[in-house]
């Protein structure tokens, strides 16, 4: 077939077809989505998740009663007074004086509440040395850490005069503050830097201005444009700013892979001789189909995160499958009129030290097959498809043998010291209240509801709870109850033995609602007593992500698998392609564990082995990592199809798309790599757990499974690779393939003629 009579057919082919022909009305309309989008979800404003519905059971049903009840829960505080010197006690003058400065300066500033001296609560550690002045922060919890900053000024002004004795403050809102001041500019900044990076990734691929910026653009737009659609979409689904973040790298992955697969495509059948028109029409046809199919993989793997119930995941989950799906809308319609618009102009801008191809060199090369592609993959698939065998053998080997220490893999929600180490203060003043007061600075709260909170039979089950706490052991004390006559709630802080050992800690919150809450309150009828506050909350978030574990496997594995059997009409694909990225995804979670929880090579990197993964971290890359890998995926199967399906022998075919994509898969992998690199150089030690896991496997993805395992697969399977069972014969036919078009002899080139590939 001539290049005058291509014919296209399926979606990406028509609409593509159509944006090229109608190129300013398909920019036009892009432009007009996106500004909609933004001032539709400005005008209606964004719902973000409150911590009270972030889960489900027992912590969601407490803070149910709570703001039912109207009981406003401030951010706490408090202010540890020790004597450093181990002589001076809280019977001391100096220290007395001490406490009263603290009690007065910071009801002075009068952004508290509550004020609490320890000589009236009882807030005296046993040794005698330790103090703690406790309130709170008056104003929505949510936004304390903003306010607190006062407050932190006046007790840093009683600790100058006072240089015998340590003053510091913790809690919620210092917490809070000093998390945003450290790290919130720094996770910004990885954010911002991911774009510039992502550019200069793309100038070198390209060489040229014009064509690296089309999908950083594409990217930046799909971006926004999904940013205004989460304001719309939060009054159904509240978002959180992780979801932002996410969205954030997935948007721009995805968006730039989407247009880079496009993009190269035509460029080279522009290459090969053909014009303008017909090597857009076979990119629409041929990389535009690609970019759905795996676009929708995609966003199947994403929507997986909604079965998990927890709505930060929800929330996750539902800004990327947004990002994704308004990038692939892109990519198929406003790129091609883009492409059709600039035509040889979207070589402007060339870097000339990048690409110093001389005259000569780039006739050759506008002479030169497409197939020999990249000369370094040319060199591997020689020795793969010698020896597919042994390659299928070291390859695997090597990623089960990485895969390993996963089998050991343990995880925990991180505690303050180990987020943070000891880089701030705030972490050292945490361990001290925890020495001082084991359990104190995050206590239980266990929220009792009863028909009348003063009944007798109610008054002596809490007076019971209340000493049966600390006989259990769950507790040392104090063991402090708080009733809200008028709501009929009572509110009982359990400091719990272990502190800030999650494991002891957890161990004392089973006792308590085990044991301690049966014998006691459970004895009285129409009594609710969930039992709530830090640890228990980290408690119910582990046991509902392990729980939606299965679900989200299954749904995206499944139907991962149905979309790819569909899209290439065999089983054995669609079986490859799973094993395949599962492989992937195992030797990404072996990495993690023996960094992160055996530490070893953790300083390669910067970190610290905290003896344990973060506790979301494995479902969450699960997720992202089989959406991101059928990327590649789908372009490189989609290639080897398309190059037997034109009559190439199964072998040649392999080849042929293999070394065909390779720059492309390549380019791509380095812009994800070094963006989740990015987020692997931060000081927390989950987002530098989320960054090296995302980095390492993207990179294992792009080289081992799509370079050697995958070819040496499908060399192996020769012919059986097209095995669709007949019975399978009825189901919907997803390929729309195209026809070959006949590549034409390549035509004469002027002496001026600038051709790159």
């Amino acid at each position: 077939m001539g290049n005058g009579d291509t014919r296209v057919r399926g979606v990406a082919a028509r609409a593509g077809g159509w944006s090229a022909r109608h190129r300013w009305a398909a920019i036009g309309i892009w432009l007009l989505f996106v500004v909609l989008a933004v001032a539709a979800g400005s005008a209606v404003g964004r719902v973000d998740v409150k911590e009270s519905d972030q889960l489900k059971g027992e912590t969601h049903t407490a803070a149910t009663i709570i703001k039912d009840a109207g009981i406003e829960q401030p951010a706490g505080e408090t202010v540890l007074i020790q004597a450093e010197d181990g002589r001076t006690t809280t019977a001391d003058p100096q220290f007395r004086a001490a406490v009263t400065e603290v009690v007065r300066a910071v009801d002075g500033t009068g952004r508290v509440a509550n004020v609490t001296s320890p000589y009236d609560a009882g807030t005296i550690s046993k040794d005698r040395r330790s103090a703690l002045v406790q309130f709170d922060i008056r104003g929505d919890a949510d936004t304390a850490g903003k306010r607190v900053g006062p407050v932190l000024k006046a007790v840093a002004g009683v600790q100058k005069e006072h240089a015998g004795l340590r003053i510091e403050e913790i809690g919620a809102a210092s917490i809070q503050k000093t998390f945003s001041d450290a790290y919130g500019d720094d996770f910004n900044q990885a954010e911002y830097s991911a774009v510039p990076v992502a550019l200069g990734i793309l100038l070198i691929a390209f060489g040229a201005l014009v064509a690296a910026l089309l999908p950083v653009a594409l990217a930046l737009t799909a971006i926004t444009a999904t940013m205004g659609l989460m304001g719309l979409v939060s009054h159904l689904q509240p978002m959180s700013k992780t979801a932002d973040s996410v969205m954030l790298l997935v948007g721009l992955a995805v968006g730039v892979d989407y247009c880079l697969f496009y993009l190269r495509r035509e460029r080279e059948e522009r290459a090969a001789g053909r014009d303008p028109g017909t090597a857009l029409r076979i990119a629409a046809a041929t990389s535009g189909r690609a970019v759905i199919v795996s676009g929708v993989t995609v966003c199947i793997a994403m929507a997986g995160l909604l079965f998990t119930g927890i709505t930060t995941f929800e929330s996750m989950g539902l800004a990327s499958l947004m990002v994704v799906a308004v990038a692939m809308v892109g990519s198929v319609t406003v790129l091609p009129a883009l492409l059709s618009l600039l035509g040889e102009r979207v070589e402007k801008g060339r870097i000339p030290f990048l690409h110093p191809d001389s005259r000569r060199e780039r006739l050759a090369r506008r002479g030169r097959s497409a197939d020999e592609g990249s000369r370094t993959w040319s060199a591997v698939l020689k020795v793969v498809l010698a020896r597919p065998a042994v390659s299928l053998v070291v390859a695997a080997g090597a990623l089960l043998a990485i895969a390993s220490p996963a089998l050991g893999m343990k995880t925990q929600n991180l505690t303050l010291d180990q987020e943070f180490g000891d880089r701030l203060p705030v972490v050292a003043t945490y361990n001290r209240v925890n020495d001082a007061f084991p359990g104190g600075s995050e206590p239980a709260q266990v929220v009792v509801k009863a028909k009348d909170i003063n009944a007798a039979d109610v008054k002596a089950a809490l007076s019971a709870f209340q000493a049966r706490a600390i006989s259990s052991g769950a507790s040392r004390g104090p063991v402090d109850i708080k009733v809200h006559d008028a709501q009929n709630v009572a509110l009982i802080s359990v400091p719990l033995v272990g502190g800030s050992d999650l494991d002891k800690a957890n161990k004392s919150l089973e006792l308590l609602r085990d044991t301690v809450r049966p014998e006691t309150l459970g004895t009285v009828d129409g009594v609710q007593a969930p039992i709530t506050g830090q640890v228990a909350g980290s408690h119910d978030f582990s046991d509902q992500l392990i729980g939606s574990v299965v679900p989200v496997f299954a749904f995206v594995v499944v139907f991962a698998f149905l979309l790819m059997l569909l899209s290439f009409r065999s089983l054995t694909v669609a079986i490859t392609s799973i094993a395949l990225n599962l492989l992937s995804v195992g030797a990404a979670y072996g990495i993690l564990v023996a960094v992160f929880q055996h530490g070893w090579g953790a300083s390669l990197v910067g970190a610290e082995g905290v003896g344990a993964v973060v506790t979301w971290l494995p479902l969450f890359l699960f997720v992202i990592l089989f959406g991101l890998s059928m990327d590649y995926h789908v372009f490189v199967v989609s290639r080897i199809r398309e190059a037997r399906l034109r009559g190439r022998t199964t072998k040649e075919a392999i080849r042929h798309g293999v070394v065909t994509t390779a720059g492309v898969v390549t380019s791509a992998a380095a812009i994800m790599v070094a963006v989740f690199a990015i987020f692997g150089t931060l000081s927390m030690q989950s987002m530098k757990q989320m960054g090296v896991g995302l980095a390492a496997a993207v990179l294992i993805d792009a080289t081992v499974i799509r370079g050697v395992l995958l070819p040496a697969v499908m060399a192996l399977l020769g012919e059986r690779n097209w095995y669709l069972p007949k019975w399978l014969n009825r189901l919907p036919d997803l390929t729309h393939d195209e026809s070959a078009p006949v590549a034409p002899p390549p035509p004469a080139v002027e002496e001026d003629e600038e051709v790159r590939v």
